[in-house]
């Protein structure tokens, strides 16, 4: 079945890509089926090993100067990517190319005291603990049961040590966190959104998109946001990052973020056409907007994303 854009989200879209042949371009990649983008898993297998093996059974290739990300670019059958033996023995994470930009964006080092706010399944979770070497902490936070035991799970299988789970409203936990004094060296805020950037994998959401939903999300949002620079250091960084394309839940949160808290946006440099954020939009002129990376689709053969990543000049 063919899916397509509900009346008022097209004509939302038609004014974020103006251009009709962006548009068309847009539309006809919607309705195609996602790459197969799979991550290696430092912590257990080099890239070059998992290469070289993956290659005997598949053809496989590294489109990136991050080793790490590949495409499996023969044709699967149902399940075979999530039941091949490298991935039971966590070689390697099935995650789009798009999901591994806001870990790619924070940096964390070995040795960083991290929170991930809302990190179910894990695909973040996991990507940043290979960055760390498994050294230093992440909180893993989630406040529903059933995802706790996704990322659980997934944790386990990719081998990762250095990670607490927990499992709180991310509001009430940062608020709990603040008054036994934690402050974090750098925080992922990967926020709940309303999901516009995963049409190709997701056609569900064609039908699901609501307005409604878009304009609850963001005040949500914004309450994420205030709550985690409670637990940051001065100095310490934040990405927020969304998979929509809409801007109230993305440049405006940016913009509510530099008029209320003494952050400043970080340009961040991505393994991907990135686009300008959106400086205006249904009357409301949003600040920041030139540092953010907004990712479609039909840039990239990929996912629709949205990256943007703060310091905090001063402790809240």
């Amino acid at each position: 079945m063919v899916y397509e854009m509900k009346p008022l989200f097209e004509e939302r879209m038609r004014a974020l890509l103006p251009d009709e042949s962006d548009f068309s371009k847009f539309n006809e990649i919607i309705h195609s089926s996602p790459k197969n983008f799979i991550r290696c898993n430092t912590l257990k297998i080099g890239s070059d090993e998992l290469f070289e093996r993956l290659n005997k059974k598949w053809k496989v290739v590294r489109p990136f100067s991050n080793k790490e990300i590949m495409v499996i670019e023969t044709e699967l059958g149902p399940g075979e990517l999530g039941n091949s033996i490298e991935h039971l023995l966590g070689y390697y994470y099935v995650q789009e190319i798009s999901s591994m930009l806001p870990p790619l964006a924070l940096n964390p080092k070995p040795g960083d005291f991290v929170l991930d706010l809302t990190a179910a399944p894990g695909s973040k979770t996991t990507q940043m603990a290979a960055m760390m070497e498994n050294m230093g902490t992440i909180i893993a936070n989630d406040k529903e049961l059933n995802r706790i035991k996704i990322l659980s799970a997934n944790l386990e299988r990719c081998g990762v040590m250095n990670t607490v789970v927990t499992r709180n409203d991310g509001v009430l936990l940062c608020e709990k966190l603040a008054s036994l004094g934690y402050k974090f060296d750098k925080i992922l805020l990967d926020a709940p959104c309303s999901g516009e950037g995963t049409l190709r994998s997701s056609p569900k959401t064609f039908k699901m998109w609501n307005i409604n939903t878009v304009k609850n999300l963001s005040r949500q949002q914004k309450k994420l946001f205030a709550s985690c620079l409670k637990v940051l250091k001065k100095d310490g960084e934040i990405v927020y990052s969304t998979c929509t394309h809409a801007p109230e839940e993305n440049e405006g949160i940016v913009d509510f973020a530099l008029k209320n808290f003494p952050v400043e946006v970080v340009s961040v440099s991505l393994p991907v056409v990135c686009r300008e954020g959106v400086k205006e939009w249904r009357g409301n002129e949003y600040l920041g907007s030139e540092k953010v990376c907004r990712v479609y689709p039909q840039d990239n053969d990929s996912e629709g994303f949205f990256v943007s990543k703060f310091k905090l000049r001063e402790e809240i």
